[in-house]
């Protein structure tokens, strides 16, 4: 999976909580998220307004808890261990070792794996490959 196969698969399904996300899919994700608030940030110093920084931040909401959830789901995990992240240090490590793992590699309780390559998860439907 490319940088902007991953982007584009993170708006496509911005509201998609179901299936799964693998791990590159994720870590792209992450890499544009990041490049994005640092844009903002230097736009806001500049301007000396936070207003960038936070637009950038709502909109890049949903489509974030998406992809973190279907990663969660590719490690055979419910997508509401995301709310560990609440707690302050501890909540981080535990979600940065959850996404760090490997993938499932069978189907799971959240559909059947996900190319690595593939910029689409296929649609879970709980029936196992043939």
């Amino acid at each position: 999976m490319t940088f902007s196969e991953a982007v584009k698969s993170g708006f496509d399904h911005y509201t998609k909580f179901e299936g799964r996300a693998h791990k590159a899919a994720f870590w792209w994700w992450f890499l544009f998220q990041l490049l994005v608030y640092i844009g903002a940030e230097i736009i806001d110093a500049i301007l000396g307004t936070p207003i960038f920084w936070i637009i950038a931040a709502l909109g890049l909401l949903l489509p974030n808890l998406s992809v973190s959830i279907r990663r969660l789901h590719d490690t055979n995990r419910t997508g509401w261990w995301i709310l560990i992240g609440l707690i302050p240090i501890v909540g981080f490590i535990v979600l940065l070792i959850f996404y760090l793992q490997q993938s499932d590699p069978g189907v799971n309780d959240y559909g059947p794996p996900m190319a690595e390559g593939a910029a689409d998860p296929p649609v879970a439907s709980g029936i196992p490959p043939e």
